[in-house]
Parts: structure tokens; sequence; C-alpha cells
């Protein structure tokens, strides 16, 4: 159960070092509003631990004012992994307040971190990245150094992000803390909320469960893929704004569990969908997948399972990750492309009632890339080339890899959602899988072309949703709703 204490209410706890603990891993989690964050760490006694909060502009010469909001911490044994890992909900948030804290017991504080809360109405950005996967590389240094580039190069550029979305896997080997020091190495953790997703090299322990505690999370059994008591897992929600996102644990789709998220997503949007504008959805492995999972056969068995579903909750976009290259889809409408007449690459695109929009992102820290395959209708009829643009897959606008990092970023407004997919490197370092020449080419069109800069943009889409009373699936369509489309 996570502690949580309001801002303002004077809660102070005694907690003090009796027996020194080492502090590690501490990250920044999204809250379930605008007005939370969840702090987690990884400590190595069993002590009474604290969170310690207060507006920025009230710490001097580094010290905490004497009424700083203190918040107990649950602190865990990892049974499983060793050690022990520690959770508290920062709730009460003031908007456009720039906030620090501190984790620990007196006689043993950790170094104190500030985030910044913006308003908590209207348009905002959020920044989505696929699979830092530190170590795959082989050279965790390696990987480390492009993950934290890449949230270096894409917070100078948009600085006033408000949410850091995961696509999964954020390393290796699930078990291996050298990999998660070095994903978590980057103080970019401690000072944007990092909204996690459990990938397939996520689950083999505890350790994903230990390092980030989420809000609103349903543990039950469909949402493992294998013992809760051993394994990470679970779905969760919150909402940011006008956004409702939901986060599923895409790693447990047999004997059910697709059954049981469809019918997780069901609830959560029946419940609290009236409250945003936009749903999105957020889930590790790609259903319209371009590259070596495309025709995986769980991945084969998602696309029967999810899209008609989907589509029928009004979800607006999927965002995944797994297979380490960039797809933006067609709007897809019950497992079908909606407008037959939409062309690949178009800048705009409206999403009708039932249109959802499916990105997959590359990778962030350069570890590994997969490219780009050919559709094989012999492995899957279902998922064979595009008809306007062969050697795509028919659900997929665009399809790219060029063996540089890159990052999604969304920008969220009253009547439209802006996908794009950015460059956060080139050829050169820091890109391990280019570096260790675990790639035989770099850059555009099958390295053909010179590497574009830093910055640059891969592709960009303006996504029109169908608004109106027809946008949520407990609402009656009307002819007027009918007609709101790019209103």
């Amino acid at each position: 159960m996570s502690v949580t204490a309001a801002l303002g209410s004077g809660l102070t706890v005694a907690a003090h070092a009796a027996d020194d603990a080492t502090l590690t891993g501490i990250v920044l989690g999204v809250g379930a509003n605008e007005s939370q964050r969840v702090v987690s760490w990884y400590s190595s006694a069993d002590t009474a631990q604290v969170v310690q909060v207060a507006p920025t502009s009230r710490i001097v010469n580094g010290e905490f004012p004497k009424d700083a909001v203190t918040i107990p911490a649950t602190v865990t044994a990892n049974v499983v992994n060793g050690g022990y890992n520690a959770h508290t909900t920062i709730d009460g948030l003031k908007e456009d307040t720039a906030y620090s804290y501190r984790v620990g017991a007196e006689g043993g504080w950790s170094p104190a971190y500030s985030f910044k809360t913006q308003d908590f109405e209207g348009d905002f950005d959020f920044l989505f990245f696929g699979d830092p996967q530190i170590g795959a590389s082989g050279d965790v240094a390696k990987d480390g150094a492009g993950w934290q580039d890449t949230l270096n190069v894409a917070l100078a550029a948009n600085p006033d992000t408000e949410l850091l979305v995961s696509g999964g896997d954020q390393v290796e080997s699930a078990n291996t803390e050298k990999q998660w020091d070095a994903f978590l190495a980057p103080d970019k953790l401690r000072q944007y909320p990092w909204a996690a997703t459990i990938g397939n090299h996520d689950v083999g322990g505890k350790a994903y469960e230990q390092h980030f505690w989420t809000p609103n999370t349903d543990r039950s059994a469909p949402y493992y893929n294998g013992s809760a008591a051993t394994r990470s897992g679970g779905d969760y929600w919150y909402v940011y704004k006008d956004v409702l996102f939901i986060d599923l644990n895409s790693n447990a789709y047999a004997s059910g569990s697709d059954e049981a998220h469809i019918g997780y997503v069901t609830d959560v949007v029946k419940n609290h969908g009236a409250d945003a504008k936009y749903t999105v959805l957020v889930y590790h492995h790609s259903i319209y997948s371009p590259a070596s999972h495309a025709n995986d056969g769980d991945n084969q068995q998602r696309r029967k399972d999810f899209p008609t579903a989907f589509s029928n909750l009004g979800v607006d976009l999927v965002l995944q990750g797994h297979d380490h290259s960039y797809t933006r889809s067609y709007v897809i409408k019950n497992g079908k492309k909606a407008h037959e007449d939409e062309q690949p690459g178009a800048a705009q695109v409206a999403s009708g009632p039932g249109g959802v929009i499916y990105v997959t992102a590359n990778s962030a820290s350069g570890s590994k890339y997969y490219d780009i395959t050919a559709p094989d209708p012999a492995k899957d009829p279902n998922y064979g080339p595009d008809p306007l643009n062969p050697k795509s897959h028919w659900a997929n606008s665009v399809e790219n890899q060029e063996h540089v990092r890159t990052y999604v970023k969304v920008k969220v407004t009253k009547n439209k959602l802006t996908v794009e997919n950015v460059r956060s490197g080139t050829c050169a370092a820091p890109n391990a899988a280019v570096e260790l020449g675990q790639e035989s080419w770099c850059g555009p069109d099958s390295g053909a072309g010179a590497a574009q800069p830093v910055g640059s943009t891969v592709d960009k889409v303006v996504i029109n949703p169908y608004r109106g009373n027809g946008h949520r699936p407990d609402k009656v369509k009307t002819a007027a709703a009918e007609s709101a489309w790019l209103q």
C-alpha cells in the first residue's frame, strides 16, 4: 500500500538513521494526477525512511525549512532479489511551482533533487522513449551513455515537457543491478516524472516493481506472466490533464490475459473516460511491428485480440516498443485501415469514430536496433503488404530505421494530437550498436544518405481525433457529432 501525504498538511514523522542505509535508484514517478508524484528508491537497510519536500524557493543554503513536509515511506523487503524497496506518494502539489525533495532520514539524507509542476489545465507535451534496454549491446557503459544523451537532448529541446513515458525494456536483464544503475543514473529521472512500462526484459524478477511504484495498479494474476510472487507485472492508469493514460503488461497475453486486459481498459474508460478528452494506451509489444517481431506468434494473437476492442472503447493513440524501430500506423478501425485513400506518410489525418493510431518507438539508447522486414503473408496472411507501398506492412503509414537514436514527442492540445519522431543522435558516438560494429550501416535509406542532425524530424503527423458526443462508447452519436472530426 502506498503512503500518501498532502503538502501543506504539516505532517511530520520522526525518522532517524540508527543504522546507516545506502540509498540508491531514486526515481521520480508519475502520480494518479497532475498534483501527485511518486518517489521510489532502493535501500540497503530496513529502517524508517521518509521523503522530505518543500518549495525550492524556501531552500536556503541547501537547508530544508523546519516545516518541510515529511512523508513516511513504505519499506518492503524484496524476498526475490534481496535488499529493500521504498516508495511514497507526494500529494497536494500546487501548479506552476518548483519543489525540492530528498529521501532517507536525519543523519542519512540523499542529495536533494528538484522538479517543477506546470499548469494543471490546458496544452502539454510528453515524451515517449522506446527500449533503452541497457546492456543489450554487451557494453553497459556505452548503452548508458546513449540513454543519458537522449534524455539530455530531448529535455534540452523540450524543457517544459511534463511526462517521460516508457515503452518498456528499461534493461537487458531484469535482475542485473549494474544495468539498472546505468538506466537510473541520469538526474533527469529525478526531475521529470517517469511513467514506467514493463517490457519482456523487465519481467524476470521483482526488480522492476522494486524500482517503480505506479498509481492505481491492479496486480491481479491475469496481469502477470507467471507467479506474482516472483515476477513483476500489473496494469495501471492515471489521468494527466486531458489524457487518460492506461498502461498494460503485454507480457501477459495467454490463458485469458488479453481478455482480462480488455476488461481492465473497459472498466477504466467507463469510470474515468469522461474525465479526459483523449485516451492513450501504452504497452510494450507492438502489434503492428515492422521488424524482427512482426510475425511473432504472441503478436499475431494480440492483433486478433486488441484492435476492435480499442476502436470500440474510443482509444485515440497506442504507444508501443519492443521492435527497436519506428512505425506510425494508418488510422486503424476494428483491425482494418479506416480510410482506404489515406496516403503513406500523410502529415495530417482525421481518425473518425473508432479510429486509432499505433506508434512503435525506436531505440532511445542505441543499444540495439532491428531492421525493417518485408511483409510476409506466408507467416501471417492477415499482415501482408500495403497496396499503396508494398515494401511496408498494410497497417503502417511510416516504417523507419536509420540505426540512430530517436524519441517520440506528443503534443496534446484541445482539438488535436501531434506525434513527432525526433533524432536524438547521429551515427557518431554514443551509439553503442554502431560503435561496436553490430550494425554495418547507418543513416537514411539503409545508409545511402548522410546522417541527419540531432533534433531533426523523422516523421510528424497531426491527428484530428473524433470529437463530440460519439467519442466515448457510452454516449449516443448524433449527426452533429459526426461533423466534429476537424473542429
